[in-house]
């Protein structure tokens, strides 16, 4: 059986998120449909209905957005079927185009954040593990790089830690990754071959993961959304000063998300002879495009 990383990227149009920000959860063959069905069971429970049926993902801009968290407080919490009840009519109204009254807007912002919240608890409950790579926002290339046609380190960085993970797990995985334009697909594709075939590092990855990606639609993914979720809540709430990754944070998220963000995410120790050394998911990377 074999491990599939769902991957997705936050921040990369360099526009309001802190970092950018590239990684996902990978889940065992065996999880991957309880998992899906316990999600779509969630939706149900939280919103009353699938939000595939008003043309909505459970997106981390769509569930934690600052507006959707203000709503959430407004008022006290809602009974369950008060909460469902108003969310449900919250999401009919929004395809009407008529205006929600307070109460739908407390029981949406509320129903959001529960939906947040017990994706994180799914994905711990089946034995999810987080791997991510993340770059200061807006970082270039000097005009003199020539490694354009090669795959970024920062992504190497991320091969590296899922191909630990696999070895030590003597298991093969997959990389699911959300489709965005054919030609950026197809350029990556090319990097991420190159490196698996022409590096030595590269050559002996491919041993445990799989060197030919697999792209789906965000939309008709539910772990690949709930990646989406997860690098949300790792550019806004999770920081580690001490690597330089120090950009202002959300406190809410922060506080509520943050601690989810280290409980999932990849941690080893690795020997080599005398020396060990603690290696994790997550992995900042100040400047990807230097040898330092």
């Amino acid at each position: 059986m074999s491990w599939l990383l769902f991957m997705d990227e936050s921040g990369h149009d360099h526009k309001q998120m802190p970092y950018e920000v590239r990684g996902g959860v990978a889940l065992h063959a065996r999880q991957i449909w309880p998992f899906v069905r316990a999600v779509q069971a969630l939706e149900v429970d939280m919103f009353g209905t699938p939000l595939a049926e008003y043309k909505k993902e459970f997106k981390g801009s769509n569930l934690l957005d600052k507006q959707r968290v203000t709503w959430a407080q407004q008022d006290g919490p809602m009974a369950d079927a008060e909460r469902r009840s108003n969310a449900r009519a919250f999401l009919t109204k929004g395809l009407q185009k008529v205006q929600p009254n307070r109460r739908e807007f407390t029981a949406y912002g509320q129903a959001c954040n529960g939906m947040a919240l017990g994706v994180f608890r799914l994905l711990r409950e089946h034995r999810a593990v987080l791997f991510a790579s993340a770059i200061p926002r807006g970082v270039m290339p000097s005009d003199d790089y020539k490694a354009q046609n090669f795959l970024r380190k920062d992504f190497v960085f991320l091969l590296e830690r899922y191909f630990y993970f696999l070895r030590g797990n003597q298991e093969t995985g997959l990389l699911v990754l959300d489709r965005v334009e054919d030609a950026n697909d197809k350029s990556f594709v090319r990097r991420l071959e190159k490196y698996f075939t022409k590096t030595s590092k590269g050559v002996e990855r491919s041993d445990w993961i799989v060197p030919s990606p697999m792209f789906v639609s965000s939309f008709l993914s539910v772990p690949v959304q709930a990646a989406d979720l997860c690098m949300y809540c790792l550019n806004w709430g999770y920081r580690r000063p001490r690597w330089g990754m120090d950009a202002p944070a959300r406190a809410e998220i922060a506080k509520t998300f943050g601690r989810w963000i280290k409980t999932l995410q990849y941690s080893a120790e690795l020997r080599s002879g005398a020396t060990k050394r603690k290696l994790f998911g997550i992995v900042y990377v100040p400047d990807p495009y230097t040898s330092r």
